[in-house]
């Protein structure tokens, strides 16, 4: 695995260049307030429960140097990804984010919901201002993605055509409403929902190869698949390459940074790795991200 240093932007450079890529499409990066970060990062640092153990937060630096990161590694597009853990953070979350969106280009505006009165009205109001993305992340949450509070937002969303990347899967660490179950029910009820599936789903990786297969709406996103710190733990079954290969318009780049325990490139050289082919390649890490975001 490489090692994170100044040359670091050369690496991807060199990814790009072996692909004939003009840049990356990252649907899964993490920006948000920086006391709501450095909560986030005193988890991780503590090896709280949902981080499965040790988690050294690769990319610990300033807002203006992570944004800056982004430019170096050439993405041309890259998410916010806020979430809230209780009742009464969303809105205020997503009036950043939206604030972040517009002194920070590249960025796609990014907003959040969670089970609580009002959660259809902010919602709908964010995608009327030009929300491009939302965040739900059902294991930090502990919510129900069921729970009647949300089915008009689910129903806002899948109306407007706007993606919802969400943590559904059991990886690292299990919650009450995580797996599959929860997210197909939704699913049945909105099937027009755009979702992508955060992490492919990890564990329950097949299970939600299964859910794309029945629902022509549904993605899902690489972040931390497939690399050597998941791999350890939650490998990816290689029988299912082929399905990916199937579904090679809607599996997206995503990466987690710059909570990630390695180097972005090391994501990036942990699909390449896969073997499936340059214009698999290609559609992951670039086309697939533009299509679905008019880029």
């Amino acid at each position: 695995m490489s090692s994170p240093d100044a040359g670091e932007a050369g690496l991807v450079a060199g990814f790009l260049a072996r692909h004939g890529l003009p840049g990356l499409v990252d649907v899964h990066t993490h920006f948000m307030p920086e006391r709501v970060l450095r909560k986030v990062w005193a988890y991780f640092d503590s090896a709280g429960p949902l981080t499965g153990g040790e988690w050294p937060i690769t990319y610990r630096e300033a807002e203006d140097r992570r944004v800056a990161r982004m430019r170096e590694f050439g993405v041309v597009a890259f998410t916010a990804m806020l979430y809230p853990h209780k009742a009464g953070m969303a809105e205020w979350l997503n009036e950043w984010g939206a604030d972040f969106a517009r002194r920070t280009a590249g960025c796609l505006r990014t907003a959040t919901f969670f089970p609580e009165a009002g959660a259809e009205a902010y919602v709908r109001r964010a995608v009327e201002e030009g929300t491009r993305v939302f965040k739900a992340h059902v294991q930090v949450g502990a919510y129900d993605p069921t729970d009647a509070l949300l089915d008009p937002v689910w129903g806002v969303l899948a109306e407007a055509g706007v993606p919802v990347v969400t943590h559904c899967g059991s990886g690292p660490a299990p919650g009450k409403h995580t797996g599959p179950g929860p997210m197909e029910r939704v699913l049945a009820r909105h099937p027009r929902l755009r979702l992508i599936v955060a992490h492919m789903g990890m564990p329950e990786y097949t299970e939600f190869l299964d859910l794309a297969e029945r629902y022509r709406e549904v993605r899902l996103d690489t972040t931390m698949a497939f690399t050597d710190f998941v791999e350890r733990q939650s490998p990816f079954p290689r029988g299912e390459l082929g399905r990916l290969v199937d579904l090679g318009d809607r599996v997206l780049l995503g990466s987690d940074f710059p909570n990630i325990p390695y180097p972005y490139v090391h994501q990036l050289e942990s699909i390449e790795r896969l073997g499936l082919g340059e214009e698999w390649v290609r559609a992951v890490c670039y086309r697939n991200g533009a299509e679905l975001f008019g880029l």
